[in-house]
């Protein structure tokens, strides 16, 4: 390899990483002033600023400000920017492998409040905005829709293993999973009740149990 080939494969390697630093700082400052401006109240160019970024590497990475929106929702959900689906995380693995089905459901519901709580107040924020701003409505409705596929996927996982008490449908036992693990739950138990992390857990669990096993 001459030394014209290895300085452009050692410039395309520095632009990804300063690329992939660029987008972890925007998402970072963007769930902070989402956050504490809404949704309305934040613009690209105060996004852009407080990372030190240009407006237009802010609208190459994202598009626009929905497009960013859901991206900060997406690295906040997992808790990283590594490029894993939810479903061949470790922790939804450990869920699935285990036999006992009471204790599968334990298992999941004592990694939901982690979720939700990280999640929680950037869902506040969605809601709020979803009401008057037909982006954020979108990006609302697209998050739903991919929290009822995970809650069917697991749903659907209950059924395969017979553990689905008789009468209850895989669409019953997603609808009751998608509703005791959601943002909005959360907010009436911790937010507004003062409930903590683990008592949180303890409803998700039991609720579930008693409904679908």
């Amino acid at each position: 390899m001459n030394s014209e080939v290895k300085k452009r494969s050692y410039d395309s390697s520095g632009r990804q990483e300063q690329a992939r630093r660029n987008r972890a700082r925007i998402i970072d400052v963007a769930l902070t002033l989402f956050v504490r401006d809404g949704y309305a109240g934040t613009t690209i160019p105060a996004i852009a600023g407080e990372a030190g970024v240009s407006v237009e590497t802010v609208y190459k990475s994202f598009g626009n400000k929905a497009g960013l929106l859901k991206a900060v929702w997406d690295v906040t959900l997992v808790g990283d920017d590594e490029p894993i689906p939810m479903d061949e995380r470790e922790e939804v693995r450990s869920v699935m492998a285990e036999p006992d089905p009471k204790r599968k459901i334990e298992l999941y519901a004592y990694f939901v409040p982690m979720i939700v709580g990280r999640v929680g107040p950037l869902a506040l924020v969605i809601r709020e905005a979803a009401s008057g701003d037909p982006s954020a409505a979108a990006i609302e409705t697209q998050i739903e829709e991919e929290r009822l596929t995970g809650m069917r996927m697991f749903a659907q996982h209950l059924h395969d293993g017979g553990h689905l008490r008789s009468g209850v449908a895989v669409d019953m036992a997603c609808d009751v999973l998608w509703t005791v693990t959601s943002p909005a739950m959360w907010d009436l138990l911790v937010l507004q009740r003062g409930w903590d992390a683990e008592s949180f857990s303890r409803f998700i669990a039991d609720s579930a149990i008693a409904v679908l096993l």
